[in-house]
């Protein structure tokens, strides 16, 4: 801790002797975790709404076959923060989001509404990503373990870079009631890696900074490709950043969003208490409304 603290000094010392009259985060306490991860995911300030936006490729594993690429992936995510005060832990934040991810034609780009699955000949409904919503649990300055939490990113140069790791390991809401004897639980890993100017980062006259994200995804058949037990798996790659406005989202997602998903203008509010909310919870939503 001790050579991070003194890497994360020495690459912005300079800035702090050039700007003294500029107010910096101080990554030496908890308040300045908690205003250092503000900036990065959302915002300084309550109830600011910001977005996100990524684009990549999906793929399939099967044994004894080659990779396949099944679609192109264009994604967005609203979110804002608020305050949020405990007894024991002291002053936080909550963040309160909802997220799209489109399936795009891999040659065309255009949005997919059916797609022929390679490998039943079955052609299917093709039901995109609307969690909503995607909450996160309060954060703190002091850790589950009791300890004070600090910023200690990697740094190379004035390059922050922080990565989470997110093996998910859960009750699938599809795979029935006796999970823990036959299996068939959600498992899964997302991997998120952020990248930022940690003099951006540190300059409080600014209430967020300027974010790029990778994103990875390592997953099940998804429900609605209709994939059974077949061996297998899909992967996802897509990079993005944070957006200085939902209005510079492309064309394609503001267009989809008005005309089929209008809620996702702006993120739900911060006192939101409802369960989040995931693509299976969703698919299970979608037949059991269909009668299916």
């Amino acid at each position: 801790m001790k050579t991070t603290l003194l890497i994360l000094t020495c690459a912005f010392a300079s800035l702090l002797a050039a700007t003294d009259t500029v107010a910096q985060i101080d990554f030496a306490t908890g308040k300045g975790y908690i205003q250092a991860q503000r900036k990065i995911h959302c915002s300084l300030r309550d109830n600011d709404p910001v977005t996100y936006m990524w684009q990549g490729k999906g793929y399939a594993r099967v044994p004894g076959e080659r990779d396949r690429m099944l679609f192109k992936v264009l994604g967005m995510n609203v979110r804002q923060c608020v305050t949020v005060n405990d007894a024991e832990k002291g002053e936080g934040y909550r963040m309160v989001s909802r997220e799209i991810m489109l399936y795009l034609d891999p040659q065309t780009g255009e949005i997919l509404r059916e797609w022929e699955n390679p490998w039943t000949g079955e052609t299917v409904e093709v039901l995109h990503v609307a969690n909503d919503p995607v909450n996160q649990p309060p954060h703190f300055t002091v850790g589950r373990d009791g300890k004070q939490r600090l910023f200690e990113p990697m740094m190379i140069g004035d390059t922050a870079f922080l990565a989470y790791e997110i093996p998910l390991f859960y009750t699938n809401p599809l795979g029935g009631d006796y999970q823990p004897y036959v299996g068939n639980r959600y498992h899964a890993t997302e991997i998120f890696d952020f990248t930022a100017d940690i003099n951006d980062i540190a300059d409080l006259s600014t209430d967020t900074a300027n974010v790029n994200v990778a994103w990875v995804r390592i997953a099940p058949w998804l429900p609605w490709m209709k994939m059974g037990s077949r061996a297998g798996l899909t992967y996802f790659n897509a990079v993005g950043a944070k957006l200085n406005s939902w209005d510079d989202l492309p064309a394609l997602m503001k267009d989809e969003i008005r005309a089929n998903y209008p809620a996702y203008t702006s993120p739900p509010p911060g006192d939101d208490t409802r369960p989040n909310e995931t693509s299976w919870t969703y698919f299970k939503k979608y037949i059991d409304g269909q009668g299916n």
